[in-house]
């Protein structure tokens, strides 16, 4: 799961606003889910909690176009890298019990493999081993491949062939392989498969009784149909996509609803399942601001703990404010690999936390002639090391920032000034001369702006 990074430092200090009830909150949380819906950007479930209390649980467009069927609160979605946070907790108890430790090295339970010894648990589970990541080779090229049943040799094959691409320990970097491998560490240890192993100790004692593996494809009609694209004019279903829960596995196999991920949710708040220890070290914040299965990083000023997912079909992010003690689950049946519903998240918790947001627009953008739009080309500095570039290709603006993490991204023209980046929910404000030239833009994103000046 990539977490996309702002384009704009932030300077400038944001005003809160003044509380208000909590019947204004829900209808501007309503309202926000609304828009974005019509505009394409989230079709799902949302939940939203304070304190314990469900302020909204609201279900948004179909889990079945062809059938006429909407979604509701017993929608099932597949939650891709959410999962993570699963396996993290199972081996976390398996520690517990004494079966295991993650300053374990990999040489005790795969010794065929050469770089073993080099390799921990926690380096498992902080993306920090080294592996090289599985899914490079199993991925959406290869439908044949990773749409059937997979053998955990193939897997194991593909990702002992490589060598380590750094030192573990030294860096982190996302990789799936290492899910994987801690999945067959579970069931090395216990002697269950990790699916019963996620049941017994997790489902079954929080009864989250909706959550399950689609190890074999369900006739559920409550398992939402996955979508690549979904709107108006185009429902391209995803199930030429559906990864086999073989090839996920540990990684990101499991299937649910906002009811149920709201029950672990409350466990990760209530120390339920594992002791408060476990919990403070799966939410220890380690390298790139990771845990064990879990970002541990900020928003708004506030300690934040989440995590995103995304796999044909469906999109996922579960996100948990300890301060605040607020909670928001979207389960959305749109999805993709590079797809996230963070800029939802994003928007949602500045509506809780009262900070300035904008709806997300259902627009394709006012058409402008290439000889208006050659005006806005060029490089906008925010300082020294950070730029921001326009470009046009083929009739659409495009905006890139490469040091802040933003890549090339067509900008939607509300008008000759607004611009919005709808993979963010930026709005780009360009700044005109008296002569009509323009001399830079302002970035309009989570409440805050900051203007640059182009310099050519």
């Amino acid at each position: 799961m990539i977490r996309i990074i702002p384009i704009v430092i932030c300077l400038c200090a944001c005003t809160r606003l003044t509380a208000q009830p909590a019947d204004t909150i829900v209808q501007k949380l309503d309202a926000y889910l609304s828009a974005a819906h019509l505009a394409g950007r989230f079709n799902g479930n949302a939940l939203v909690a304070r304190e314990g209390q469900i302020l909204l649980q609201k279900s948004y467009g179909y889990r079945n176009v062809a059938e006429h069927l909407s979604n509701d609160s017993s929608t099932i979605f597949q939650i891709g890298s959410v999962t993570k946070q699963f396996t993290a907790a199972v081996i976390l108890e398996l520690q517990e019990e004494g079966k295991l430790s993650v300053t374990d090295r990999l040489d005790r339970y795969f010794p065929q493999y050469r770089y073993a010894r080099d390799i921990t648990i926690e380096n498992l589970l902080t993306h920090s081993s080294g592996l090289y990541d599985y899914t490079s080779d199993i991925d959406a090229s290869d439908s044949a491949q990773a749409c059937r049943p997979v053998s955990q040799q193939v897997v194991l094959d593909i990702i002992f062939k490589h060598k380590l691409s750094f030192r573990p320990g030294t860096q982190m970097q996302y990789c799936n392989s290492g899910y994987y491998l801690l999945g067959l560490i579970i069931e090395k240890v216990t002697g269950k498969s990790y699916e019963q192993n996620i049941h017994d100790r997790v489902f079954t004692p929080l009864q989250m009784n909706h959550s399950l593996f689609d190890f074999h494809p369900s006739a559920d009609r409550k398992i939402a149909t996955g979508y690549q694209t979904l709107n108006d004019t185009i429902q391209k279903v995803a199930s030429a996509w559906r990864w086999d829960s073989t090839v996920t596995f540990a990684a990101g196999s499991i299937w649910s609803t906002t009811g149920d991920l709201y029950r672990w949710a409350l466990a990760m708040r209530d120390h339920k399942i594992l002791t408060p220890g476990s919990w403070r070290e799966m939410m220890q914040r380690r390298l790139d601001h990771y845990g064990y299965g879990l970002y541990i990083d900020s928003l708004y000023g506030t300690p934040e703990i989440y995590h995103g997912g995304g796999i044909p079909g469906f999109s996922a992010n579960l996100c948990y404010y300890p301060e605040k003690d607020v909670m928001i689950i979207l389960l959305s049946n749109v999805g993709w690999f590079d797809q996230s519903l963070d800029p939802v998240n994003t928007d949602l918790s500045a509506i809780l936390f009262h900070f300035p947001y904008e709806l997300m627009r259902n627009t394709t953008g006012t058409q402008f002639p290439d000889s208006v739009l050659h005006r806005y080309v060029g490089r906008y500095d925010f300082d020294r090391k950070h730029h921001a570039y326009v470009t046009l290709e083929n009739h659409q603006l495009m905006i890139e920032a490469p040091q802040g993490g933003l890549p090339r991204s067509p900008l939607f023209a509300e008008d000759d000034k607004n611009f919005y980046l709808k993979i963010i929910n930026a709005r780009i404000e360009f700044i005109k001369g008296s002569d009509g030239t323009i001399t830079g833009l302002i970035s309009h994103y989570r409440g805050k702006q900051e203007t640059c000046i182009k310099v050519r």
